[in-house]
């Protein structure tokens, strides 16, 4: 018998501390009838059956509900219900077309993609698989015999016959399977339920008429229609068509995954609160003159204070890149046709920059040192750090080293692809033979003035020669590993452990072109290959990111500064400590470039 004993519920909770286990809280998308947001009780006792707490979301369409609401949980389930309004994607309605959801419509489609740009994990379930491809790039059919009909959809056997076409509107009761579904060997799915066939409910007569190039399907009907899909991107979002909650302990896996990529989330947030996330390299200055917008979320740059704050970043080393003139060219023929002079173009980047900075003072800052980025990041600013890609900005003058380290350049790379009077490029035709008379005054001010030297882009016997002749660590803000991909760029296994015997460090880079030389499409998983081989050559303590993001750097998987969060979450699924991500994000670097900014103070 029930004993109604207030005092004893609560002595029960304060009988110790904490007073409960965190556990992933898990928001679901609430129907909406009469007036009222409803929720069948099979969502979320499945849910809190699986580990997570359940939370309901009322379908509100305000920004601040939304954005609020995504700060608060670490989970999206996406529940059935009515269609999807055709207009959404841009199509008129068929006649075949059942009740749409007004409330819903709107207010799920920017959650999933706010969502989505956070890194969260998502599972659609039925109509939420269709918000899922509606709101990021896919398709939805309206009805199925209908797609069939019309050829927009095609049976799986490729005839046109519709003996082949199952009935997805099943009327029989919710727990009871009525169909199987192939699922795709080596997804996620297969990984949950280890069957390339299984039965499932169905209850449905819209479907994903193409998943899109954000997902791949990872189950069909025996007709061919999509059952279910999960991300391309390396990313925890899953879409299925069937109800799991109505199948017991058969539904049960798909919450499990859910819940506990839901944890897999609190660590990576956790890791990026506690750690100092900063990418060595970018070359969004380039797109100034296209009229670009910080603050906002432009689609034409990779790197924004959205994206920055989606991927909880908290730092960024801008690069002024100077193209360099090939003999007979003009500099100015190669960037604005205003700028004649390399330096004059590399202040104007800085100035740019530093305007940026002001106009966003609440949220944005520059730095100058490692201590600075720490303060930023404590008082709830994200950095900019100013950074020359090719030393033609010194423009042959060694009292420019002391200019640019006076603007708070915290490292030059002393070439790009081509040759100039510093250094030898790895694209470059030896005109020196590695460093010039001049590179190696170059080196000395800037030991003396606390600038780094980056040698990222600079041929092996340039390398060699700068290792030599510098003082201080040198770094390779974005460069990866020949023995993985053959090009000039990348570095030998020597020259990384040369590299490292001088405490020097090298940041991975995310251009394709340096992480496969063949032609398969470059991943995250490329990416973490490239950096799992050089810390196996120089040690886990040598190691960092530098994404060349708007250099052409940015691939499936961590394609913009909103992913960094995701490239964390697939290093914890590698066991990676956090200890050893803090050296990854920046640890490292930023020990590297205290020690260099030593010789300044002295």
């Amino acid at each position: 018998m029930e004993q109604f004993d207030l005092k004893g519920c609560l002595d029960d909770v304060y009988k110790q501390y904490p007073e409960a286990e965190r556990k992933p809280v898990i928001g679901i998308t609430a129907n909406y009838a009469d007036g009222e947001a409803r929720l069948s009780e099979r969502y979320y006792k499945a849910v809190a059956a699986a580990g997570g707490v359940p939370v309901i979301i009322p379908p509100l369409a305000g920004k601040d509900e939304i954005i609020n609401t995504l700060d608060r949980i670490d989970g999206l389930l996406l529940t059935g219900g009515g269609d999807v309004n055709p207009l959404w994607v841009g199509e008129e309605p068929s006649p075949r077309l059942h009740s749409i959801n007004r409330e819903r419509d709107k207010a799920e489609l920017m959650t999933v993609r706010l969502a989505y740009n956070r890194q969260m994990p998502i599972l659609g379930i039925c109509r939420g698989i269709q918000v899922l491809a509606a709101a990021l790039g896919g398709e939805v059919e309206q009805d199925i015999d209908e797609g069939f009909s019309t050829g927009r959809l095609k049976p799986a056997d490729g005839e046109e016959s519709r003996h082949a076409l199952l009935k997805h509107s099943q009327d029989a009761d919710r727990s009871e399977p009525t169909h199987t579904v192939e699922i795709t060997k080596y997804s996620t799915l297969y990984a949950l339920y280890y069957k390339e066939r299984m039965a499932v409910n169905s209850m449905h007569h819209q479907a994903v008429r193409s998943c899109g190039r954000r997902f791949t399907v990872s189950a069909t009907a025996p007709d061919g229609v999509i059952e279910a899909i999960e991300s391309a991107e390396f990313k925890p979002v899953m879409g299925v068509q069937w109800h799991p909650e109505w199948l017991g302990d058969d539904g049960q896996p798909l919450f499990k995954w859910l819940v506990g990529e839901a944890q897999t989330f609190i660590q990576a947030k956790k890791i990026h609160r506690r750690t100092l996330i900063l990418d060595t390299h970018c070359d969004t200055p380039m797109f100034f003159p296209q009229g670009i917008h910080f603050d906002r979320r432009d689609p034409r740059i990779l790197v924004d204070l959205h994206k920055m704050a989606d991927g909880r970043q908290d730092a960024v080393i801008m690069a002024a890149y100077l193209p360099q003139p090939k003999p007979g060219e003009a500099f100015a023929d190669k960037v604005e046709p205003r700028f004649d002079s390399p330096k004059a173009y590399a202040d104007h980047i800085f100035d740019t920059l530093e305007g940026i900075a002001n106009e966003n003072s609440s949220y944005l800052a520059i730095a100058e040192t490692p201590g600075e980025l720490y303060e930023n990041k404590r008082a709830g600013l994200r950095s900019i750090m100013f950074g020359i890609e090719n030393g033609l900005a010194l423009e042959h003058d060694l009292a420019n080293v002391e200019h640019f380290a006076g603007r708070g350049v915290v490292y030059i790379t002393l070439c790009h692809n081509g040759d100039n009077d510093i250094c030898d490029s790895a694209r470059g035709t030896e005109t020196h033979g590695g460093v010039s008379e001049f590179g190696a005054q170059v080196i000395g001010e800037m030991n003396r003035l606390g600038v780094m030297v980056d040698m990222s882009h600079a041929s092996e016997k340039s390398f060699y020669d700068a290792l030599d002749i510098s003082t201080q660590p040198i770094v390779c803000s974005h460069s990866n590993c020949k023995a993985l991909c053959d090009v000039p760029r990348n570095l030998t296994d020597d020259q990384m452990r040369a590299l490292a015997a001088k405490g020097g460090v090298v940041h991975v880079t995310l251009y394709h072109g340096f992480l496969r030389s063949d032609e398969q499409e470059a991943t995250v998983l490329d990416a973490i290959a490239h950096l799992e081989h050089a810390a196996r050559v120089m040690g886990i303590e040598h190691v960092g990111i530098g994404t060349d993001f708007d250099g052409d750097g940015g691939i499936r998987g961590f394609a913009d500064s909103s992913e960094m969060l995701n490239f964390t979450m697939n290093l914890l699924r590698r066991r990676y400590s956090e200890a050893d991500m803090a050296r990854i994000w920046g640890g490292n670097w930023l020990r590297v470039m205290a020690e260099v900014q030593k010789s300044k103070l002295q």
